[in-house]
């Protein structure tokens, strides 16, 4: 039985139903002419999304993505030194003691695994070094995720890797040159290695372009999508909230005429809109800020990303 066949047959009500709908309906956005704008929040690179997200992009279904920092430099991370990261299955059995022996190892725990320093952050930080360093000699100012691109189409890291290229989103990304948006990329491992460099004088922060450029950047690529697109917001946060934000800043701030909604919305989250944070915001809610309107197709999944979106993306691929 196909994950669509699946979920079409057990995914009936509450949540699985909302699933199942919202499933149904991407599906109808993508079959006539639609394509996806993908937010990725939490920590789903480490989670390995690359393992469906790839073949997504690979279809040519994924418009755009934005991500974290976190997520841009997690799937890089392990790519390179997937045979190094260590499973905790017991991490909710853990004492701050046998947390600080995780830290004398240098394995630094997300949840269920360890993302080792040494063979990732380090083996990684040795490598974009050189190209930060290439960008600054020649004058160059990028965006972070350019840089990154830069590294995986160099092929010097190609013999160092340990998971499967194909489960890589940000190779597949890369290799199609899609899109990407990563708002506050400061915060981020290599965000801080890079500010840390240019403390230090070997690095010039001019290098990399900012959370302007990357908004600017925004604007220019919905104004000359041609396609009605659809976003999938993957948890909340500034992945979310930033690029959302596009169509009321070029209807409501730059007066633009005919600037046209979101076309589709669905947010998975397990966040509540009663604390009144923007991560449980519902999508009726966007209505009032301008961006979606009252007969935008809208879905909210009350679930966890990384049960709930391979399920998408494989409902979609009909895997």
């Amino acid at each position: 039985m196909s994950i669509r066949a699946f979920v079409d047959e057990h995914y009936r009500h509450f949540n699985a139903g909302t699933v199942r709908r919202a499933a149904v309906s991407l599906v109808e956005h993508l079959e006539q002419g639609g394509r996806l704008f993908l937010t990725l929040a939490g920590a789903m690179s480490t989670a390995e999304i690359g393992r469906s997200l790839a073949a997504m992009i690979r279809a040519g279904h994924i418009a755009a993505i934005s991500c974290t920092g976190a997520n841009l430099e997690e799937d890089v991370f392990n790519l390179v030194a997937h045979d190094a990261y260590v499973k905790v299955p017991e991490h909710e059995d853990l004492s701050p003691e046998d947390e600080a022996g995780l830290l004398e190892r240098k394995l630094n725990r997300v949840t269920d695994v360890c993302i080792p320093e040494d063979a990732a952050i380090r083996a990684i930080e040795h490598h974009l070094m050189g190209v930060w360093r290439s960008a600054q000699e020649a004058s160059e100012s990028l965006l972070p995720h350019e840089h990154l691109y830069r590294l995986l189409r160099s092929g010097v890291l190609a013999e160092s890797y340990q998971a499967d290229p194909n489960h890589s989103w940000l190779l597949a990304a890369a290799e199609a040159n899609l899109p990407l948006y990563v708002p506050g990329w400061e915060d981020s491992t290599l965000g801080n290695i890079f500010a840390a460099r240019c403390s230090q004088g070997q690095l010039h922060p001019n290098v990399i372009l900012s959370g302007t450029h990357y908004m600017t950047n925004l604007m220019a690529f919905y104004r000359s999508c041609s396609s009605p697109l659809a976003f999938l917001q993957s948890g909340g946060g500034i992945a979310g909230d930033f690029p959302i934000c596009v169509v009321p800043l070029l209807h409501q701030d730059l007066e633009e005429d005919n600037v046209p909604l979101w076309s589709w919305f669905c947010q998975i989250t397990d966040a509540t809109a009663s604390y009144g944070g923007y991560s449980g915001a519902p999508p009726n809610e966007k209505i009032t800020w301008g961006k979606l309107g009252v007969d935008t197709p809208k879905f909210n999944v009350h679930s966890d990303a990384t049960i709930v979106l391979p399920l998408f993306f494989g409902y979609v691929l009909d895997l």
